[in-house]
């Protein structure tokens, strides 16, 4: 079978749950020819990209495929790249507040993510859930986590790709988009699978 490490992230920003990681958590542990390898990052600047750089690496990964909080969206959202940068108002779970700082250095301003961004989304759709595609990461620790990824990996045969999906009911407050666990984990599976043909 094909290994594929999938990730969530543990709760940020005054939240006690997450939905990233309760969905992969619950996926099963296949999901058409894919293995899959769950893994739990902390919503910590390079710690978490670190973390999942080695897990890839230990597990042989043929796809790494992160999964992040995205409040305030409506859609599960396949990320179609990432930004070489390090910025957001929000601190991360350390405390950490960047401002600009590159990720890599000498490296391109963006990359693009390697797994089938759009076909992702029309399986996501296909299942009658809301997909769309979002044109990049953001600039916070998903972000980051999708840019060492596909840095890391990019003479490589490994297939990178990161989806943000929306808050879960409980999260949700004045009127905020939010889908259950059972939809989220629906719309990855969903996924996975249009990896799989």
């Amino acid at each position: 079978m094909k290994k594929l490490l999938i990730t969530g992230f543990e709760p940020f920003g005054g939240e006690t749950v997450n939905p990233s990681w309760l969905a992969v958590s619950s996926l099963p542990d296949t999901v058409g020819s894919f293995r899959l390898y769950k893994l739990q990052l902390p919503t910590v600047y390079r710690e978490a990209s670190e973390a999942v750089i080695a897990a890839a690496e230990q597990t042989k990964a043929d796809v790494v495929l992160c999964i992040g909080q995205a409040g305030g969206r409506s859609a599960v959202t396949p990320e179609y790249a990432a930004l070489n940068v390090r910025a957001a108002k929000l601190a991360d779970n350390k405390g950490v507040c960047l401002a600009g700082e590159r990720i890599a250095p000498d490296a391109p301003d963006g990359l693009f993510a390697t797994v089938p961004v759009r076909k992702m989304t029309d399986a996501i759709r296909s299942v009658g859930l809301p997909g769309d595609i979002s044109y990049h990461a953001g600039t916070f620790v998903c972000n980051d986590v999708l840019y060492s990824l596909l840095f890391h990996f990019r003479n490589s045969a490994v297939k990178v790709g990161f989806i943000h999906v929306p808050f879960l009911p409980e999260q949700a407050t004045n009127g905020q988009p939010s889908l259950t666990l059972l939809e989220i984990a629906a719309a990855l599976e969903a996924a996975i699978l249009s990896m799989d043909e």
